[in-house]
Parts: structure tokens; sequence; C-alpha cells
């Protein structure tokens, strides 16, 4: 056990340092926290990646620089790294395989800033539906006319269809049936019928949920299974009344066959948080629509949230890095090789 160490090492690259996360991991004498730049030197940043046990990273693709990306190339430059953590609940960033294949955990911050999304999702649901953005639009412009040609409806009553029964899922569940008294169903291979049930939801398939939802909200992760889930042929079997609500991540749906589904008016509009590129150029198709509100990911961007997966994250990477068990693993078939070098480099297992 000559080569077991003491000192734990991590490290982010500004900006992307969850709030709060500097003030707790700094609590700790025996824990180093490094700072990158995204333009640091090599003579800078090669003996921080090389050291590092953890890796605390943005979970946004168009924010953090390629080459900090956890790619094949990065984890050559990172033979200690034991914990990848994404500030989030996305995991767009991390090469979640090539991880796995090296005996490295990634975890997630997933449920931090679920309030905050489920409140975005059911906030784009009213505007869709009363026409909120329409309105607005129409009286700056000075094109406002009569009343009755902006009409909006009700969500009261009406069914909403949930893609992903998780921890932002099961909230939009909870919001639609308490606040609306709104019929959910919902699709999840992941997700029992009885267990759906309890989280407020009736479990259909995908195909079902679309033909019958008057909102069909996305909230699944971005995976090599749910990637272009959402295309031409699903927008086809929405009822021409429905809108589209997304607040999970780019490439899930695809933009191009949505432009074609809003243009022959086979959708009554969607609410978009989520872009293959992000944010969108100003004259991206979507956004000429004005049945179409649009933010910029920005559904989990609140002071509460922010704050809760700070402490969430600074909290699992230490509890990782003390061997203790962690509750947000993204693969946890790695846990044998994971445990083997852990112990290598701290002289006991962690626990499971």
């Amino acid at each position: 056990m000559n080569n077991v160490v003491n000192s734990k090492r991590v490290f982010y690259v500004a900006p992307h340092r969850p709030v709060g996360y500097v003030e707790i991991i700094g609590q700790r004498a025996d824990v180093r926290l490094d700072m990158l730049e995204h333009d640091s030197p090599s003579d800078v940043a090669t003996p921080i990646l090389g050291a590092a046990h953890a890796y605390q990273t943005s979970s946004t693709r168009d924010e953090l620089v390629r080459h900090y990306h956890t790619s094949t190339d990065f984890l050559g430059k990172t033979p200690n790294l034991l914990v990848v953590s994404t500030n989030g609940a996305g995991y767009d960033t991390v090469d979640v395989k090539a991880c796995t294949e090296r005996g490295i955990l990634v975890v997630n911050q997933s449920g931090g800033n679920a309030e905050s999304v489920a409140e975005h999702v059911v906030g784009m649901m009213l505007a869709l539906v009363k026409r909120i953005g329409e309105n607005d639009r129409a009286l700056r412009a000075g094109s406002f006319t009569k009343r009755s040609e902006f009409m909006g409806r009700e969500a009261f009553g009406k069914t909403m269809g949930i893609v992903g029964l998780g921890n932002v899922g099961r909230r939009v569940a909870e919001l639609c049936g308490m606040l609306f008294r709104m019929k959910v169903l919902a699709y999840d291979p992941y997700v029992d019928a009885d267990e759906m049930k309890k989280r407020g939801a009736e479990k259909v398939e995908l195909d079902e949920l679309l033909r019958r939802a008057d909102f069909v909200s996305i909230n699944c992760p971005l995976t090599d299974e749910t990637r272009t889930m959402i295309g031409a042929r699903e927008y086809a079997l929405m009822q021409p009344h429905a809108y589209f609500i997304t607040t999970a991540r780019g490439f899930i749906h695809d933009e191009t066959a949505l432009v074609a589904a809003l243009r022959d008016k086979k959708l009554a509009g969607a609410g978009l948080d989520v872009w293959d590129k992000e944010p969108p150029p100003e004259n991206h198709p979507l956004l000429q629509f004005d049945n179409v509100i649009a933010t910029p990911h920005m559904a989990g961007v609140t002071r509460e949230a922010r704050s809760n997966m700070g402490k969430i994250a600074a909290e699992q990477v230490l509890d990782a890095l003390d061997g203790k068990p962690v509750n947000r693993i993204v693969n946890p078939q790695v846990w044998p090789d994971y445990a083997k070098r852990f112990e290598r480099t701290f002289g006991f297992a962690p626990a499971k």
C-alpha cells in the first residue's frame, strides 16, 4: 500500500462552479480544490488533471469548452480520476461509457432543481393555452384588434402526458393533478404501473400518450434510447389542439420535424427550453412562430435550485471521496471496478 494517498484532490473549470460549492469543500483540510480556466496553459492544467480524484463539471455542453468535456482524450490525462460529478441532472458533457470502461463513477444532481423545472413546465403550459405570448407581442406591435381573435382555453380538466416520470416528471404530475385536476398519463419504461399510480399518473405506452394528451411534456434524460425519440411520426400522432413542451434536453426532439408540424398546423403550439444548439440563433425557424414560447435552457436556473444543487454536489463529492454511500449514480454497473481503484488509492473499500 505504498501508493495509498491521504490528500483528496478535486478540480473544476471556471466559471462552472456550483453555488456554495467552494465554501463547503473549503471546510475540509484534507481536500485540495483546484480551479482551471477554459484557456489554462498546459503547464498549469496538466499536473492538476494528473493528480485529480474528482472532477466537478458543467452539465451544459455548449457552455463548457470541448477540451474539458469528459471524453476519451480527456480521460487519458486523468489517470487518478475516480469521480465525475455534473453540476445538474444532465450529463451531456460526459462520455459515460468511457468513464465506465476506466472504473470512474459518474454522479449527477438529479432532483436538485426539480421544483424549478416543474414550475417552468406549468408556466409554459399556462402561457401557451392562455396565449399570453401572442397577446403580449400583439400589444407591443400595435397589431392587437379584437379580443376574440386571441381567445385561449383552460388547462383545467385536460390531459397531461409526461415522458419520463422521475424527479421532475412526478412533480409536474402532482402540480397538474392537484391544481388543475388534470388526467395525467406517463410513459417511462423504468417505472412500473403501481409506482406510477403512487406518483399520480397512469402508465401508458408512448404512442397512446401522444394520441390522448392535450399537453405533452418531455422530462427524460438524453440517452442513446431517447435521442430523436420525438420526430415527425410522433408529432403526427398528437392532436391538432395539443401543445408540445420540453425542458429536458435538445436532440430528444427533432427540431426540423417540429417546424413542419407547426407550419402545417398539426399542433397548437410549443414551449421550448432546450435546443440542439444553445442558445439558439435568433433566426432559428422555431423562433418565428407566435405560438412558440421559447426560453434559453432556463427552467432550472433559479436562485433556489442553484443553491440546492451546489450543496448536493459538494456533499456528494465529499461522501464519495470519504468512501460513504452516494445516491445519484449514473453508471451503477461501474461499481466493482470503481471500488477496486478507490481502495488502491485510499487504502480502504468504499461503502456501496
